[in-house]
């Protein structure tokens, strides 16, 4: 079985978010959990807080199928950053110049899957 989730807008640079995606891809959703939890990088709460998503998505999934729902079988299966929309932002500057600022933001992906789903 396999769950999804999907964080859109995300304010933070893609870049930054695959250094964190990039760390737990393929691990247990237990061990990646508390790697994320324990990362000094500021882009680990919103992956981590996906992570979550999807895991709940794969227990009401398992719920609807009937199955038993067991968190130490799931393993993370595939996990991408994709860029989301640019926000243009402008600050006033001396002599009527306009310096023109750009934020990035992110789409993240979180795929989870029972062991046997992963292989």
């Amino acid at each position: 079985m396999e769950a999804k989730a999907i964080a859109r807008h995300v304010r933070v640079t893609p870049r930054k978010a695959r250094r964190m995606v990039d760390l737990i891809r393929g691990k247990h959703v237990t061990e990646a959990e508390t790697i994320l939890k324990f990362a000094p990088q500021d882009a680990s709460d919103p992956v981590l807080k996906v992570l979550k998503s999807a895991t709940a998505n794969a227990r009401v999934k398992a719920e609807q199928a009937g199955e038993p729902f067991k968190e130490n079988d799931l393993v993370v299966k595939e996990t991408y950053v994709d860029e989301g929309v640019t926000l243009k932002r402008f600050r006033a500057r001396a002599q009527g110049r306009a310096g023109r600022i750009n934020k990035r933001t992110s789409h993240i992906t979180v795929v989870v899957a029972s062991k046997e789903g992963a292989r």
